[in-house]
């Protein structure tokens, strides 16, 4: 079993501008602003998550550290996701450790590629996840949040920094918030 390691806790001004920037200057945001993943918005995300902040989800490529609830609770919030979402995000997170998905060739690799998320079943309606027309654009904050709070959780929570660990060297737009949207069933053959 991994040993889980609790998040820090210090004290920054709780504004989106100084919490964003005490993030970039330690390279801990995709570089877009944040929200500020106060004791409080944390301890929502882990309420609504179903276990404890000390539960280990996995192991995170390529640093292999532990992906506990407490952790991706963090980066749920920074990325502006709402409690709901919290059993959906454990989930792309298992899904994403699992080895056929090669976790550690996708955080190192010189490829600019980025992880896809598709949803399937209740959970679509039960937290909004688009699945219809646009469902690859902008507009909906499911599809965008999840998206977004993978790729932190593979910053912050894998190592992949941009340049020393994700060596993609262009990168591309899809690796701000990885594709996420779900399947459409109703129109599918």
């Amino acid at each position: 079993s991994a040993m889980v390691k609790k998040a820090s806790r210090l004290e920054v001004d709780d504004t989106p501008e100084a919490v964003t920037s005490y993030l970039r200057q330690r390279r801990m945001t995709d570089g877009l602003p944040v929200v500020p993943p106060t004791e409080a918005r944390v301890a929502a995300m882990i309420d609504a998550s179903g276990f404890d902040a000390e539960h280990v989800v996995g192991e995170l490529a390529p640093l292999n550290s532990p992906a506990s609830v407490e952790k991706i609770a963090i980066n749920a919030v920074m990325a502006g996701c709402e409690p709901s979402y919290m059993p959906a995000l454990i989930a792309t997170l298992d899904a994403f450790m699992d080895p056929k998905m090669n976790a550690h060739g996708i955080q190192t690799t010189t490829n600019p590629v980025g992880p896809m998320i598709m949803f399937n079943g209740p959970i679509r309606d039960q937290i909004g996840i688009n699945y219809d027309s646009g469902c690859f654009g902008p507009g909906t904050q499911a599809n965008a949040t999840i998206g977004r709070a993978l790729r932190l959780m593979l910053i912050n929570i894998g190592g992949a920094t941009h340049g020393d660990v994700d060596k993609a060297p262009l990168g591309w737009p899809g690796k701000f918030t990885s594709v996420c949207f779900g399947e459409n069933e109703e129109e599918s053959p």
